[in-house]
C-alpha cells in the first residue's frame, strides 16, 4: 500500500470524499489534471485542514454566495502572515462551499516548489507557480485561481505594515481583461497577527535563496480569522496603456481595503 493510501485510509471520512467527489474538477483516469492536481491529495489535504480551519483559526468565511457555481474566475486577495496559511484557509473555504463548491488553484511564489518535497506536495493540493501562461491555460480550462497580487512584498510584511496593502502587480488585470474573467475581491483579517514579525534577517535570506527570513514565533499564533468574498467585478478592455491597467487594480484594492475594514471593525481583538 501507497503511502498516500494510507493515509486516506486512516483521515480521509466518508464526508470529505463526498465533498471532493462533487466538486466539478476534470481530472485523469489516474486522478491528476495536467498541474498535477491530485484528487486523493486534496481529500487528504482537506482533512488535514479542517481542524485547522474550525478549530485552530475559528474561520468564519462571509459572501460565500458570491461566488459563481462554474466558470473561470480570479479570486484577489490581500497576502500577510509569512507562511502561505491565508491562501490555504480560501482554498478550504470554497472546498466546502454549501452554495456551490470548488476546486481552487492558488498562484504561489516561484522560489516555494524549489524547497524538498514541498513542489510536489503543493502541486497535488492545487498550488502552480504563478506564471501569467499557466495561469491563463487555466482559466481557459474554466478554473477557479487565488492570486495575492502583493506577492512577497505582502506575504513578508513586517508588524508596522499590517494591513497595509502594499503594491499590486499588474499581471492579474490583463487576465482579467484578455480571458473575460470576472474578479471576485476577497479580504483576509486574522493571518497578519499569526506570526508577528518586527524585521526580517535580510543577510541571512539572502545566503539562503530566500525573499525574506522574519524574526517571528516558531510556530503560528491560533487567531481567529475573517474571509470576506466581494461581489464580482468585470472589467473590458481594449488595453491602450499600462495607466488604464493600473486605474482598474486601483479599483480592485479599493474593494479588497472595504473588506479588510469590514472585518476589523466586526473583531475586539486577536483571538475573537
Amino acid at each position: 500500500m501507497s503511502i498516500r493510501n494510507y493515509l486516506k485510509n486512516i483521515l480521509v471520512s466518508r464526508e470529505t470524499e463526498t465533498i471532493v467527489d462533487k466538486i466539478p474538477k476534470p481530472v485523469g483516469s489516474f486522478g491528476y489534471d495536467p498541474w498535477g492536481y491530485n484528487t486523493d491529495a486534496v481529500k487528504i489535504a482537506l482533512s488535514v485542514m479542517r481542524p485547522v480551519f474550525e478549530d485552530y483559526f475559528r474561520v468564519e468565511a462571509y459572501g460565500l454566495e458570491n461566488i459563481p457555481a462554474n466558470g473561470r474566475l480570479l479570486l484577489i486577495a490581500n497576502h500577510g502572515g509569512q507562511l502561505p496559511i491565508d491562501g490555504s484557509l480560501v482554498a478550504y473555504a470554497l472546498a466546502t462551499n454549501q452554495h456551490a463548491p470548488r476546486a481552487v488553484r492558488v498562484m504561489v511564489e516561484r522560489w516555494l516548489p524549489t524547497l524538498p518535497f514541498v513542489g510536489n506536495i503543493f502541486n497535488e493540493m492545487g498550488a502552480v507557480i504563478g506564471d501569467p501562461d499557466n495561469c491563463a491555460r487555466m482559466l481557459r480550462r474554466e478554473e477557479a485561481i487565488i492570486v495575492f497580487p502583493e506577492g512577497v512584498r505582502g506575504s513578508g510584511k513586517p508588524w508596522s505594515k499590517r494591513y497595509k496593502l502594499q503594491r499590486f502587480g499588474l499581471g492579474f488585470m490583463h487576465l482579467a481583461i484578455t480571458e473575460n474573467t470576472p474578479i471576485v475581491p476577497v479580504g483576509v483579517v486574522g493571518c497578519e497577527e499569526t506570526m508577528p514579525t518586527p524585521f526580517h534577517f535580510k543577510r541571512l535570506a539572502k545566503i539562503f535563496g530566500m525573499p525574506y527570513l522574519p524574526l517571528t514565533t516558531p510556530l503560528p499564533l491560533p487567531t481567529k480569522v475573517r474571509l470576506y468574498f466581494g461581489e464580482p467585478m468585470h472589467f473590458e478592455g481594449p488595453i491602450s496603456n499600462e495607466d488604464e491597467v493600473a486605474i482598474k487594480v486601483e479599483r480592485v484594492k479599493e474593494e479588497i481595503n472595504k473588506l479588510i475594514e469590514k472585518g476589523l471593525q466586526a473583531r475586539k481583538g486577536w483571538f475573537e
